[in-house]
C-alpha cells in the first residue's frame, strides 16, 4: 500500500502584487481605459485630486515641527517634492526622468521584463512555446522569429523560402519551427494563408478526407464566389452536400489571431504627436486626454495633526502610497511610450519626409535593444497607442514590420511592398488585369523581389481580388 501523507514542496513563483498588475494595466492601457482607471481610482482613493491648484505644497505643511513626527515630516517632505516634479511633467507636456532610487527602477524594470501576460497573440504563443519542452534552443529561436512575423490574422507576413533567403536561415530549420507553431493555440495560427488555415482546421477535426476538405483545398476560389452547381457538377455530389460542406467550412476561423487583437474605437486621439523641430523630428506626448493627479493637501494637513489618531494616520499613509504608485505608474508609462516614440522616428525619418512607401523594416526587439527594455515591455507599451504624423494617425505597431531587400540592397517594409503591389493594381489595364505572377515580375524591375505566392499573401492581406475576378467585360 502507497505511503499515504501531507508533504510540503518548494517552488519558485514570481507573485504579481496588486500595485504590479495595476502597473502592468496601466503601461497597455489606452488612453481611454487609462482615463476610466484614474476615475476608478479617484472614486476609492479619497487622498487623489483631478488638477494641481496653484498653491504649493509647502505652504500646506504646517510650520510648527511639534505638530507631527520626524517620520511625519520626511514622508510630507518627500511628497512635496514629487508633487513639484510631476506638476512640472504636465506643464511641459514632455518626458522627465522618474524619481524613483537606482534600486526602485531596477526592480520595476525587472518586473515589467519578467512578467508575461497573455493578452496579446505573440504573449500567448511565446507562453506555449515556453511550456512545449523544446530542448533544441536554435528551434526555440526560430519560432520565436515565426512568432515575430505573424500578421494581424495570424498568418505569416512572409512565405518560408522568402524569410529563408533575407535573414539566412536554414530552410529545413524555418519549416521545423512552422510546424512546432502550427500546433500552438489558435489553430490555423503560422498558416501560409487562407486556404491553409482552413486546411489545418478540418484535420484538427477528423475531417481529412471530407468533401469540406477537398474543396477548400482544389476550389477555394470556386467556394468563396459560391459556385455550388458548378461544383456539384465537378465533385459529381448532390448540390445539397456541396451546400451543407460549405455552411460548415463557414464555422471555421479565417483569422485565428482575431480574439487577441483589441476592437477597434470609432474615435481615435493620438497619444503622440509628431512634430518638426528645425531639421528634426520629435514626438510630443498629448496629455490633453490624460487627468493630471496630486495628492489632497487636506490630507496631507490631517496627517500633521497631532491630534490624529493612530488609525487615521495609517489609514491616510496607506491611500497615500497607493496614490503615490499611481502617479510614478503614469509617469512611468508616459515615459517609456515617448523613448519608443523617439527611436521609431529615428528610423523612420524617410516615411515622415516622403510617405507610406518609404516606410522602412522595424522589429521590437531593435527599439527594446536601443530603448533599454525587454520586447515584452516594448510590446505592452504601444499595444492601442497612436501616433498623429504628417500623413495621418497611426497605430504604433503600423511601424514595426518585417520586410525585403530591393536590388540595391536597401531594406524595403512589407506596407511599402503592399503599396507598390497596390500602384500596380490600380493602374492595371481593366481587360486584361495583372495577374501575381505578372506582378512578381514587374515588383522585380522595380529592383523588389518576391516570389509569387508573397505577392499573393499582400494581395489578399489588401483586400485585392485574384486577377480573373478583376477582370471586366464591358
Amino acid at each position: 500500500m502507497a505511503d499515504q501523507g501531507l508533504y510540503q514542496t518548494q517552488t519558485q513563483k514570481l507573485a504579481i502584487g496588486p500595485q504590479m498588475q495595476q502597473s502592468l494595466q496601466i503601461l497597455q492601457a489606452p488612453t481611454l481605459e487609462l482615463r476610466q482607471i484614474i476615475q476608478q481610482e479617484i472614486e476609492i482613493n479619497p487622498v487623489l485630486e483631478l488638477e494641481a491648484p496653484e498653491v504649493s505644497l509647502e505652504d500646506a505643511v504646517p510650520d510648527d515641527p511639534d505638530d507631527r513626527d520626524s517620520g511625519d515630516r520626511d514622508e510630507l517632505d518627500a511628497l512635496s517634492q514629487m508633487d513639484e516634479e510631476w506638476r512640472e511633467y504636465w506643464a511641459q507636456s514632455r518626458m522627465q526622468t522618474a524619481n524613483r532610487s537606482a534600486d526602485d527602477q531596477e526592480r520595476w524594470q525587472f518586473l515589467m521584463d519578467s512578467i508575461v501576460a497573455p493578452t496579446t497573440l505573440q504573449e500567448h504563443l511565446v507562453s506555449q512555446l515556453r511550456t512545449a519542452e523544446i530542448e533544441d534552443p536554435l528551434l526555440v529561436k526560430n519560432v520565436e522569429f515565426l512568432i515575430g512575423s505573424l500578421d494581424d490574422r495570424g498568418f505569416l507576413n512572409s512565405s518560408v523560402e522568402d524569410m529563408s533567403l533575407m535573414h539566412g536561415v536554414p530552410i529545413d530549420d524555418l519549416h521545423a519551427a512552422k510546424a512546432v507553431l502550427m500546433s500552438f493555440d489558435p489553430v490555423g495560427v503560422g498558416s501560409d494563408d487562407l486556404r491553409e488555415c482552413l486546411l489545418v482546421q478540418l484535420e484538427r477535426l477528423g475531417k481529412k478526407h471530407s468533401l469540406a476538405h477537398r474543396l477548400v483545398d482544389q476550389y477555394l476560389e470556386d467556394l468563396a464566389n459560391k459556385r455550388y452547381p458548378i461544383l456539384a457538377r465537378k465533385l459529381g455530389v448532390p448540390l445539397e452536400q456541396v451546400s451543407r460542406a460549405a455552411d460548415f467550412i463557414s464555422t471555421l476561423d479565417p483569422r485565428p489571431a482575431s480574439r487577441f487583437n483589441p476592437s477597434s474605437n470609432n474615435y481615435v486621439s493620438p497619444d503622440i504627436i509628431v512634430e518638426r523641430q528645425g531639421s528634426e523630428w520629435v514626438p510630443v506626448m498629448n496629455n490633453d486626454d490624460l487627468p493630471s493627479l496630486r495628492l489632497s493637501n487636506a490630507y496631507k494637513d490631517l496627517l500633521g495633526q497631532a491630534s490624529s489618531s493612530g488609525e487615521v494616520r495609517n489609514y491616510i499613509r496607506d491611500k497615500i502610497r497607493s496614490g503615490k504608485f499611481l502617479i510614478r505608474s503614469i509617469h512611468q508609462r508616459q515615459q517609456t511610450i515617448h523613448k519608443i516614440a523617439t527611436q521609431i522616428l529615428a528610423h523612420q525619418r524617410e516615411f515622415l519626409e516622403k510617405g507610406t512607401s518609404f516606410l522602412r523594416p522595424l522589429n521590437m526587439a531593435q527599439v527594446a535593444d536601443e530603448v533599454g527594455v525587454h520586447e515584452t515591455t516594448v510590446s505592452r507599451a504601444i499595444s492601442g497607442k497612436y501616433m498623429a504624423t504628417p500623413h495621418g494617425v497611426y497605430e504604433l505597431k503600423f511601424f514595426f514590420s518585417h520586410g525585403v531587400k530591393t536590388e540595391s540592397g536597401e531594406d524595403l517594409s512589407n506596407t511599402s511592398v503592399k503599396n507598390a503591389i497596390a500602384d500596380l493594381i490600380k493602374t492595371e489595364a481593366k481587360a486584361k488585369p495583372l495577374s501575381d505572377d505578372k506582378l512578381a515580375k514587374l515588383l522585380d524591375k522595380q529592383g523588389i523581389k518576391v516570389a509569387r505566392r508573397t505577392v499573393a499573401k499582400y494581395r489578399e492581406a489588401l483586400g485585392i481580388l485574384p486577377s480573373h475576378l478583376r477582370k471586366s467585360f464591358s
